[in-house]
């Protein structure tokens, strides 16, 4: 190699150098530039995809990003292990940012206590499908109270029907209480966490109300004597008006038919 091609060479990797010196200055003046006006970049976790709510979150479901730290919400959650077996107490989109918020932690313990009001009390009624809307109450709902009892003697016995209570609040169907995870945590064989999802569930055979003291004592008195006198119904969460209903019996509801339109095919006596 002759003198001219060795300077030619050695001014092509000093250019080179030079021109890499350039870049990386300016990608360095850049990153400052980005930096101040958006925030140094911080990693967040992130949903992957759809979370649905009630969901249990697992590692398919999340992923780590860096984002700006301007741009990261307040409680957002950092490290994705924190996540991982909790519970999605709202929807979360895919990309959205997981927060403290926005997750809950399965737990044994129900906390019942916490849902009961002040000056009430919680008392707990057994329940089929029959007297218990095909156990399709959850808890949070509104019902109301009826029950079926024997009146008088000999030939004068009739069964009346009566509404108790109306407007009553479900603080529990089983186990699973309102404002709570519905999740049960069972475990296994070598302390395995196993958690069942009570949504729809109706394994359960009791349910827990709401009632005044003195609500709750007639309750249990009827429970205690005829317990299969009492029926539930149940209401519109939105319907809050409480009537005053006369007891219905075997004579009124006969009376009523009477009173009907011969053209109905029930009519009494068809």
């Amino acid at each position: 190699m002759n003198n001219n091609s060795s300077r030619t060479l050695w001014i092509s990797i000093g250019a080179a150098v030079f021109a890499m010196f350039l870049l990386y200055s300016y990608s360095q003046e850049k990153k400052a530039e980005y930096d101040t006006r958006l925030g140094t970049l911080k990693q967040v976790v992130v949903a992957k995809k759809d979370i649905l709510e009630m969901s249990t979150i697992d590692d398919t479901m999340i992923e780590t990003v860096s984002k700006p730290i301007d741009f990261v919400q307040p409680g957002a959650i950092e490290n994705p292990e924190e996540v991982i077996g909790l519970v999605a107490a709202a929807p979360i989109k895919a990309k959205e940012q997981i927060l403290n918020t926005k997750i809950l932690r399965p737990s044994a313990n129900t906390g019942l206590s916490l849902q009961v009001a002040p000056n009430k009390r919680a008392v707990t009624i057994s329940v089929d499908e029959v007297r218990g809307v095909a156990k399709l109450i959850r808890p949070g709902d509104r019902i109301d109270i009826l029950a079926s009892v024997e009146v008088g003697s000999g030939p004068n016995k009739t069964v009346d029907v009566k509404t108790l209570f109306q407007d009553v609040t479900v603080l529990a169907t089983g186990i699973n209480i309102t404002n709570n995870i519905p999740r049960k945590v069972e475990y296994g064989q070598s302390n395995k966490v196993n958690i069942r999802n009570l949504n729809g569930d109706t394994s359960f055979s009791s349910i827990t109300l709401e009632l005044s003291p003195e609500n709750s004592q007639k309750l249990i008195l009827l429970q205690s004597t005829n317990p299969g006198s009492i029926y539930l119904t149940l209401r519109n969460p939105n319907d809050r008006v409480k009537k005053n209903l006369p007891s219905m019996n075997v004579n009124k509801l006969s009376g009523g038919l009477d009173r009907m339109p011969s053209s109905l095919p029930f009519r009494k006596g068809r």
